[in-house]
């Protein structure tokens, strides 16, 4: 197969299994399952709105009914499977569209007033999820 840079596959298998399982989907599974205890772990900002928290919860909830492809794409990825680079389509577009969401999301909470992360954390999340749905995607279609 021909890849950007050797082992690209398993570059792209490790960061879905780390931003996109494990992140995503145990993190959102744990927010889902109790909203008290992630706050607490620092998986959901403290202090936010009630309005915000509704549709927050919302994303926990659907990141925690599809993220479990994640673990199953990832591992696929890192084998250099067929399957797995197929599956990688899931991760990559769900995590490009996580990115973008997210920087918007954040910069709408902004101009309202509530700033609830650091600049530092708003950037590093929207490119590890931007640069792991990218490499995902691409090894996906060079497969």
């Amino acid at each position: 197969m021909d890849y950007p840079f050797p082992y690209a596959n398993v570059v792209s298998g490790l960061l879905v299994l780390v931003v996109g399982f494990g992140f995503h989907w145990i993190g959102q599974t744990i927010s889902v399952v109790n909203w008290g205890f992630a706050t607490r772990l620092g998986l959901q900002e403290q202090g936010m709105s009630p309005h915000f928290k509704v549709y927050e919860h919302a994303i926990a909830s659907a990141d925690a009914t599809i993220g479990w492809i994640y673990g199953i794409a990832g591992i696929g990825l890192v084998l250099g499977t067929t399957w797995g680079m197929k599956l990688a389509w899931f991760p990559g577009t769900i995590m490009l569209y996580h990115a973008l969401c997210y920087w918007f999301w954040t910069a709408n909470q902004r101009r309202q007033g509530r700033q609830l992360m650091s600049d530092s954390t708003r950037v590093g999340w929207t490119l590890a999820n931007l640069v792991t749905g990218m490499l995902a995607l691409f090894v996906g279609w060079r497969a």
